[in-house]
């Protein structure tokens, strides 16, 4: 019974995160979620490029990649249960991080935010990039993007940039490409949070963003934590963080705070 528990448990795994390079001797984890329409591979990656102490774990989300034939989550409750349901039980055992990307950014706070308010565990730092604060004024005003018509949405997914030319010119390729994407924006338009009357998280917040993207409310971060509060802006506008330069800086950054807030830990 115990060894079938362990299968069911080692397979949900695997369909929710991605992992290429296992390591149980590593000393923390750093949990990557994607942007919006966005796969696990680019973070999955960089499980071979992190220093050997951390493991990295990259989020799936239902609709794409092994999950192709799963239903889109309509909201971000289902991307927080999913989530801290599989990984709760790792998220104890060691020093944990958050990374997300735009719509990857909310998805780390929610789920930040749920596993310390019902689990009252926390990371020992949570690293956002490329959005505003799920609260702020410049979110909440920022027109919807998911009931754009098709025209219109690939003006706009042009426009910031970061999808291949090749794939905007191939019909074949967005059908399967902007289903995904509207259903991740569905769920981000529509999630809400109130700004909280207090920091809920004691840990470092470090904020990425693209010199030349649009500008985020960024400081609105600081609301969430007490401790350290870092903004960090790097060359590039939206997808910045695909060039392999800044991709270094960041990664170098994430190592040197992991590899500090380990010894914290200990």
């Amino acid at each position: 019974m115990r060894s079938h528990h362990c299968f069911t448990e080692s397979s949900r795994m695997e369909k929710v995160i991605n992992c290429f390079k296992r390591n149980p001797d590593a000393v923390a984890r750093l949990i990557c979620f994607p942007w919006a329409g966005g796969g696990s591979i680019h973070y999955a990656r960089w499980g071979n490029v992190l220093h050997s102490c951390t493991e990295v774990f990259a989020v799936k989300l239902p609709g794409r990649e092994g999950r192709a034939k799963e239903p889109f989550f309509q909201s971000m409750q289902q991307i927080i249960d999913e989530v801290i349901s599989v990984l709760l039980p790792l998220l104890r055992e060691k020093p944990f991080a958050l990374f997300g990307h735009s719509f990857g950014a909310f998805t780390s706070f929610a789920v930040a935010d749920a596993l310390k308010k019902q689990h009252n565990i926390e990371p020992v730092h949570i690293f956002l990039s490329g959005a505003s604060a799920p609260y702020s004024e410049t979110r909440l005003q920022a027109p919807k993007k998911s009931a754009l018509s098709d025209d219109d949405f690939l003006k706009w997914l042009i426009s910031i940039g970061g999808t291949p030319p090749e794939l905007l010119g191939n019909p074949d390729v967005l059908k399967l490409f902007l289903p995904a994407l509207k259903a991740d924006l569905h769920v981000v338009e529509n999630y809400r949070c109130n700004k909280p009357d207090r920091p809920f998280l004691s840990c470092p917040v470090t904020c990425f963003d693209g010199r030349d993207d649009i500008p985020h409310d960024l400081q609105a971060w600081r609301d969430v934590t007490s401790g350290e509060f870092t903004v960090r802006f790097l060359d590039g506008a939206h997808f910045y963080l695909k060039d392999p330069e800044n991709e270094k800086i960041i990664l170098n950054y994430i190592t040197k705070h992991l590899e500090t807030s380990e010894m914290d830990y200990l």
